[in-house]
């Protein structure tokens, strides 16, 4: 029986880009607005944070800006991130405090998903052993090293796991080497799957179109992770999230307000 009581998602930043960065050979020249989010889930043992959003000091510090954002591997600048948006502030606003969020799982380390971190450095950090180690060579221009070298408590995993009862780690590789997505079984309705990258949009998701960025290139996988979702889903009554769609998110937003 799950041990799920109250889930939030919670809005951290927004981010205008080229649409083909989240949809592999299709919609280049269109810009989106994409929500930049976390998600926090209060269970019975603890509250488990899925990602932390950016590092608000990268994004409005000058000097940190020019050199993490302002750069050509940032064609579309840093994402938009104001005070109220950082992790602490969202969870003042539902009587909570960082020191009150026991489990930080990152799906992936990505600046708009590791960055916050250095809010949360008192936290267990769930990552993907695969994804730790790409991170560190790095394999791409989004893993940024100071968003996750710093002294944290890390916890290194090899295949899909229970974090607690109700909520569970999948692997879902292909946007990057070690991407897990997660599914949450809600006290009341039908079970909710955290996409994570594997799938930004909903278009991803239906038309089975890979994120734009493909770990080595591998396109296969990034598809085959979302066929995966899709599937599960289907055999468990999920309804499978979007990460970064943000008319799915507008729909689905309650905070301060929460599913359960």
């Amino acid at each position: 029986m799950t041990q799920v009581k109250k889930f939030w998602p919670i809005l951290t930043a927004t981010h205008r880009y080229d649409k083909s960065l989240s949809t592999r050979g299709h919609g280049a020249g269109t810009l989106i607005e994409a929500p930049i989010l976390a998600y926090l889930i209060e269970t019975r043992n603890g509250r488990i944070l899925y990602d932390v959003g950016c590092d608000y000091s990268k994004i409005n510090e000058t000097p940190l800006r020019k050199h993490y954002y302002e750069n050509e591997a940032f064609e579309f600048g840093p994402p938009q991130m104001r005070e109220e948006q950082r992790m602490p502030n969202r969870l003042a606003e539902i009587g909570l405090k960082p020191l009150d969020v026991d489990v930080v799982f990152c799906g992936h380390l990505h600046f708009d998903h590791a960055g916050g971190l250095c809010e949360m450095c008192h936290a267990e950090i769930h990552v993907h052993r695969r994804e730790w180690q790409a991170a560190n060579e790095p394999a791409d221009s989004a893993y940024f090293a100071g968003d996750f070298s710093g002294d944290y408590r890390w916890k290194l995993f090899d295949e899909e796991y229970d974090l607690a009862p109700g909520v569970r780690a999948i692997e879902s590789p292909g946007h990057t080497a070690g991407h897990m997505s997660m599914l949450i079984e809600l006290p009341k309705g039908a079970p909710l799957i955290l996409a994570g990258d594997a799938a930004d949009l909903t278009e991803n998701i239906e038309q089975e179109i890979a994120p734009g960025l493909c770990w080595q290139e591998r396109e296969e996988m990034a598809l085959s992770s979302i066929r995966k979702l899709k599937t599960l889903a289907k055999e468990t009554g999920a309804e499978l999230w979007p990460n970064h769609d943000i008319a799915f998110f507008r729909a689905r937003n309650r905070f301060p307000d929460y599913f359960e």
